[in-house]
C-alpha cells in the first residue's frame, strides 16, 4: 500500500505517452483489473502538523466511551509509544461526528463544506505502518521507509 499511490501518479504520467489505462495497476491491486478508471486527478494532502484525523475524518466511538479514564490493562500489553505514560488517562474526540453522503461518512462538525462533497471524494483509512512516532511514519509515509534521507516523489 506504501508506494500505490506514487505507483498511481507514475502510471497517470505514462497514460499521457501511451493512451488511456486504467488507474490503477493490476499489479499493485489485481482486484481493480476489473473496475474502470473514474478518478481525473488525485490531489494528495499531507498535512504534517494538520489536526489530528480522530477530530476530522477517523471517528473512534471506543475511545469516546473511554474519554478521562485509563486505558484498560489488556490494551496496553505489549504497547510501545515514545513520550506517552501508560498511566495517562485516554482523551476521546472534543468535537461532534455525524454521517454524511450517500457513503455514509463520519465526519467532524470541523468539516461543514467537505461533508457536503464526500460522496465526490476518496478517504484512504486503510494505511498501516510499525512505526510508533511521528517523525518516522511522516518519513514512512513518504519514502516508504523510515530511514530518513530517502528520496520521495513530488515532495517539497
Amino acid at each position: 500500500m506504501r508506494r500505490r499511490l506514487g505507483a498511481i501518479a507514475l502510471g497517470s504520467l505514462f497514460a499521457k505517452a501511451v493512451g488511456p489505462r486504467r488507474l490503477v495497476s493490476p499489479i499493485l491491486w489485481p482486484e481493480a483489473a476489473s473496475i474502470p478508471a473514474k478518478a481525473k486527478r488525485v490531489i494528495f494532502l499531507f498535512m504534517a502538523g494538520a489536526p489530528s484525523h480522530l477530530e476530522l475524518f477517523d471517528y473512534k466511538p471506543e475511545l469516546a466511551k473511554w474519554n478521562g479514564k485509563l486505558p484498560p490493562p489488556d490494551l496496553l500489553k505489549g504497547y510501545r509509544a515514545a513520550f506517552i505514560n501508560p498511566n495517562s488517562t485516554l482523551l476521546g474526540p472534543k468535537f461532534k461526528f455525524a454521517k454524511h453522503g450517500q457513503c455514509g461518512a463520519e465526519l467532524s462538525e470541523l468539516l461543514p463544506h467537505l461533508a457536503e462533497v464526500v460522496d465526490d471524494i476518496a478517504i484512504v483509512k486503510s494505511m498501516s505502518t510499525d512505526a510508533f512516532n511521528h517523525a518516522p511514519g511522516q518519513i514512512f509515509m513518504n519514502t516508504g521507509t523510515q530511514q530518513f534521507g530517502r528520496p520521495s516523489m513530488a515532495h517539497g
